[in-house]
């Protein structure tokens, strides 16, 4: 199957933002099979330092969510603070037949999904308008938002893809 942005558009996209939207789907599409199988050992591994798959998978889910926030001239909530804090930290692991790299997967694409559900409502008279970031309320714009939240999450994809390689490679947590 071709990537997304060569399928065509994506239903109720604007056309500007189209681009955004191709590449959080990509993401998604490229991140579930790079981590299918790994152990929670594997997920959680820092091989040379280096963050983990399972930071790498909770931080694009909360820098989406709080991108988006700052794009909707939001501030961030108690919650999303605390999940920020939260993000390199394995956590419980999940209950039932789900592995915790299946959780994180599914996490990471409700995260898409919501993404791509502000990009549908985001007024396309809307992104030049001013948004301020973080406590400093540095300065950017609904577009800028939108655009960085696509290429952070790109820019984690890959390192997914890298680190899963590279505990795969080291046998780390395997029977």
């Amino acid at each position: 199957m071709p990537e997304a942005w060569l399928r065509g558009p994506i239903p109720g996209v604007a056309a500007p933002l189209m681009p955004v939207a191709h590449s959080l789907v990509d993401a998604g599409e490229e991140i579930g099979p790079a981590v299918a199988g790994l152990t929670r050992d594997q997920l959680w591994a820092r091989p040379g330092g280096a963050a983990s798959v399972g930071f790498h998978l909770r931080h694009i889910v909360g820098s989406l969510d709080r991108l988006l926030t700052y794009a909707q001239g939001e501030g961030l909530t108690d919650t999303q603070m605390a999940f920020l804090r939260s993000e390199g930290t394995p956590g419980e692991p999940p209950e039932g037949p789900e592995t915790e790299a299946e959780r994180l997967v599914a996490d990471l694409h409700r995260a898409i999904d919501d993404a791509l559900e502000v990009l549908r409502a985001t007024p396309i008279d809307q992104l030049d308008e001013p948004r301020g970031v973080g406590r400093a309320q540095l300065p950017s714009t609904v577009r800028g938002l939108l655009f960085h939240a696509a290429e952070h999450t790109r820019r984690h994809a890959g390192q997914i893809i890298a680190t899963a390689g590279i505990v795969r490679g080291m046998g780390l947590g395997e029977d």
